[in-house]
């Protein structure tokens, strides 16, 4: 399956196709003219596919740089590692980065390459169910702060996306779900079909004979929102349903508890919940989330006071001049920005 972004002369292809690493080399040759390639992996990622990646590019002068995993390596304290690595291997705007891994390393490889040299080349390789769905496309690339998650980051385009379902074999249960908090995010925002889809299997396992369909269907999606609206001023702040309470979550935990998509199906929940005690959602709809939750066992609650959150969700991206824009659902697949303000979650005792 292709898919293309177009966006004028930062449009770029999507490949969805089982085994398309192994053929990497040829879609890159399609992209990229440069002569030096800088793969930017994981701990758990590298040992599996880099060096199988690197015997592929045998055309191009390849260097690696192998990071730990986890969000805490998304920040400027790994930033140096990658720019002098690259200085002093004679990297130029012609040259280019390949992001091989899940969210973390897409956002932080994307974010390297934004700024290295003012912008190099960058693809995008998923090996996660998260960031094949989801981070991979679209060009938020980041880093995070101590005040909060991805609060210094670009609109970086890659020039080409490859993504492989095989890949997820290798991927722990866990890191499965995650990635099906934000599947069920795409059913919640704008399509009523995925989300029965989803609500029609009995587990993953039960689902994985649909999954490339699957991910098809929530890469497309994020490409019809990107394409109307690049850079996060209207449409596509509907991506972001679940996340205000998502992000305030991880970053009380120091990111050590609730990995993203876990934060996130918590936070369409919960922000679901308080949306129908307000009248603002259809009745019964938090309940559907739930139920859909329970097939992919993920979380639905923390257990923390919304009064311990509300200082991280003052910082959302979403807040401009005062307003914040809540994501919200009239329905299952009818999403919505709703102008609101910290008031919203005025109920510091309610546990969430």
């Amino acid at each position: 399956m292709e898919l293309t972004v177009n966006l004028g002369a930062n449009s770029y292809p999507i490949y969805i196709k089982n085994n398309i690493l192994s053929q990497a080399d040829t879609y890159i040759h399609e992209a990229f003219r440069g002569r030096k390639i800088m793969i930017i992996s994981d701990d758990i990622v590298y040992p599996i596919y880099g060096e199988a990646l690197t015997a592929r590019l045998a055309d191009w002068e390849c260097y690696h740089i192998v990071l730990p995993h986890g969000e805490q390596t998304k920040d400027f304290q790994t930033l140096p590692q990658i720019y002098e690595a690259m200085a002093e291997a004679h990297f130029t705007r012609t040259d280019m980065i390949i992001a091989l891994g899940g969210g973390v390393i897409g956002d932080l490889a994307g974010f390297a390459a934004s700024t290295y040299m003012r912008g190099i080349k960058l693809v995008q390789i998923p090996t996660s169910l998260l960031a094949q769905v989801d981070s991979s496309v679209g060009g938020k690339v980041a880093v995070d702060l101590p005040q909060g998650k991805n609060l210094v980051g670009a609109f970086y385009q890659p020039s080409l996306v490859l993504i492989d379902p095989t890949v997820l074999d290798t991927l722990s249960e866990r890191f499965i779900i995650d990635g099906m908090g934000e599947v069920v995010k795409y059913g919640c925002i704008e399509d009523a079909d995925l989300f029965e889809t989803l609500a029609s299997h009995t587990s993953f396992k039960d689902l994985k004979k649909v999954l490339p369909e699957v991910i098809t269907r929530c890469v497309d999606i994020k490409r019809e929102i990107v394409e109307e609206d690049q850079f996060d001023t209207g449409r596509r702040m509907l991506l972001n349903f679940g996340h205000t309470l998502a992000h305030a979550i991880e970053q009380h935990f120091n990111y050590q508890m609730q990995i993203h998509g876990e934060a996130v199906a918590i936070g369409m929940y919960q922000i679901t919940r308080i949306a129908e005690e307000r009248g603002l959602t259809e009745a019964g709809t938090a309940e559907r989330i739930l139920n859909v939750l329970n097939i992919y066992r993920l979380p639905h609650k923390c257990g923390l006071p919304l009064g311990s959150l509300t200082k991280a969700i003052s910082l959302d991206k979403k807040n401009m001049h005062g307003t914040l824009n809540l994501v919200l659902l009239h329905n299952i697949g009818n999403s919505y920005a709703e102008p609101s303000s910290l008031r919203f979650f005025n109920e510091p005792e309610r546990m969430i």
